[in-house]
């Protein structure tokens, strides 16, 4: 008998997710609230542009088209169209419900609370799926605003955190935006206008955002990209963070390389780690603290964080640990220098008719338009799924939890219902496609869960460890440095249970942040030099790289392809290589293989 399986969301892990259930013979139906698939691709700033290099934000089976072979950061709108073009490529259209809002969820299995409450298992047996219960799924038309329940009798989440419900700042009596005579508007509203929309808006206007991550530089750098220095758009952070203008740091040398490799993952401690794991990473500490204390030296170097105060007060490790990182918009620093930016600082801040009053100063900041780059209620937002009072309990704890996700994929105490996408991490698109994976073998009872309280308790442990490492600024949703532990635990301990057919599990070796963990009860560490930090030659000015039309590249990243796609990359290519030694030789080889005459 087939089972009936409901996606919420054709967003990226909605996507995913509908590819994976397919793949294991179920015909699903994905609710979509809009006229696309892409979720929050489809409503960004101009200036948004991923956030990872595209070579860690690409799926393991359908590589970014040839169009943007050239391109470090892929802009908004070649991400939609990627992801568009992954919906079409696997047939996955027709699956989708647009323009279907999903209201609530509601389950019916004629069994109380207190019984289920009692459960040992996972919905009282263990199994995917429960012959007494449903899921009854209320859905709004948003064109014609009729409603309908559908039954199911599994679901996947998949609607992220980063839309629907925005986080708005609570201000005392009379001095919140009600007695501005301006507008105000959340970064939501924002992103949701086409581009011409958001310039006309901005347009010869005086420009406040309030903020300090993503959305705020980005609406920053756009509102100076329409107005110059004429009107100024000035930036109010309350906590400054650690910001990137590219993910590479001092030498070339790669973020990745430094926090999300099966090295990195050694210098913090996991739960569950031996004795011997532990003494290591606790050896390995300082090594840690240098790592963190390189990246901030090149911020400081790169970028005049001192001369505008702009020097966080918090370590880049602990930013990094708590998901505050992001990356800068292209020249924005340029912009904060020609006063086109301009950044403050404050801890408090009110309205008045005029504007903003910030850090009890009694001169406004006048302006026409306040934007609030506050963020997103992704607690709120979940919780409000759920028509049972007892599951939005269960969702959504107290402020210091996290929502405890059994592999941020199971809920312990919520029976046939998955959520794939709401944990963050640096690198969504992989830790996606493994959870689905995962989870899709489970459906197809290709793997056990562990009882209720041990799930629990591997999940507190999880929450433990990472509010360890993010202090003050442990965020609910964010697994930061640990996404290469939990991608990690994904990998050894399910692949034996999800097969060597997984291409994950296949490839797990070419992975950066996806080699095998062995015990050992001793190590000898044999690094070699030949790997890591390349040695690029120095150039006279207007003499380097940065003049020619081509491609450059060190024979270290030519090396890290596979070989089809370094034939790919020099077949019908004019080459010249740069050296005398073995790999300059080997390469020179490879090229008269591929070319020939």
């Amino acid at each position: 008998m087939e089972r009936s399986l409901a996606i919420i969301g054709a967003g990226l892990s909605g996507l995913i997710a509908c590819k994976y259930v397919v793949e294991k013979g179920f015909t699903p139906v994905v609710f979509e609230a809009k006229e696309g698939v892409g979720g929050v691709w489809n409503h960004t700033a101009e200036t948004t542009k991923l956030q990872n290099d595209k070579e860690s934000y690409q799926f393991s089976d359908f590589p970014w088209p040839p169009s943007v072979n050239e391109v470090m950061y892929p802009s908004h709108n070649q991400v939609l169209e990627y992801i568009q073009s992954y919906a079409q490529h696997f047939d996955l259209l027709p699956y989708i419900k647009f323009n279907s809002k999903v209201l609530d969820l509601d389950y019916v299995n004629g069994e109380s609370h207190e019984e289920m409450e009692a459960w040992d298992l996972w919905g009282g047996t263990g199994e995917p799926f429960n012959s007494n219960g449903k899921w009854h799924i209320m859905v709004q038309n948003t064109k014609s605003s009729s409603r309908e329940i559908f039954q199911f009798e599994f679901v996947i989440l998949c609607i992220g955190r980063f839309s629907e419900v925005p986080n708005i700042p609570e201000f005392p009596p009379n001095q919140g935006p009600e007695v501005f005579n301006g507008k105000v508007l959340h970064s939501m509203d924002y992103s949701a206008m086409d581009d011409e929309g958001a310039k006309e808006l901005v347009r010869r206007k005086r420009i406040i955002v309030i903020g300090s991550m993503k959305s705020a530089v980005d609406i920053a750098a756009e509102c100076s990209n329409v107005n110059g220095l004429e009107y100024p758009c000035t930036m109010i952070q309350r906590t400054v963070h650690w910001m990137l203008p590219s993910a590479n740091l001092w030498g070339g040398v790669k973020l990745s390389y430094l926090y999300f490799t099966r090295f990195a993952e050694l210098l913090v401690h996991k739960p569950g780690e031996t004795f011997l794991l532990s003494i290591l990473a606790t050896l390995l500490s300082p090594l840690r603290w240098a790592i963190s204390k390189f990246a901030e030296s090149y911020l400081r170097w790169k970028l005049p964080l001192k001369k505008f105060d702009m020097v966080p007060n918090i370590s880049f490790h602990q930013d990094i640990s708590s998901c505050q990182i992001a990356m800068l918009p292209e020249k924005f620093y340029e912009k904060v220098e020609e006063g086109s930016i301009i950044l403050k600082k404050s801890q408090n801040l009110s309205f008045c008719k005029e504007g903003l009053i910030i850090n009890g100063e009694t001169q406004p900041l006048e302006t026409d338009i306040v934007i609030l780059a506050t963020g997103y209620k992704g607690d709120k937002k979940l919780r409000s799924m759920f028509k049972s009072p007892i599951f939005q309990k269960h969702i959504v704890g107290p402020p210091t939890s996290t929502v405890p996700l059994y592999r941020q994929v199971i809920h312990p105490r919520i029976p046939q219902l998955a959520i794939i996408g709401y944990a963050e991490d640096f690198s969504n698109l992989l830790a996606s496609e493994l959870r689905c994976q995962w989870l899709t073998h489970f459906l197809s009872r290709q793997l056990q869960l562990p009882s209720i309280s041990n799930m629990e308790r591997d999940v507190k442990m999880w929450e433990n460890n990472m509010k360890l490492y993010g202090g003050n600024y442990f965020w609910k949703s964010c697994i930061g440095v640990f996404n290469i532990c939990n991608i990690a635990k994904f990998l050894d301990s399910k692949c034996s249970n999800i097969g060597e057919k997984s291409s994950h599990c296949r490839s797990r070796n070419k992975w950066p942040c996806s080699l095998q963990v062995h015990q050992f009860e001793f190590m000898i560490l044999c690094i070699v030099r030949f790997s890591g930090v390349p040695n690029i030659p120095e150039f006279p000015p207007n003499q380097g790289p940065e003049v020619f039309n081509g491609k450059v590249m060190h024979s270290m990243d030519y090396s890290a392809m596979d070989n089809g796609m370094a034939a790919k990359l020099i077949t019908e290519k004019r080459v010249a290589i740069i050296g005398s030694q073995k790999s300059a030789v080997d390469i020179a080889a490879e090229c008269a293989n591929a070319n020939g005459k």
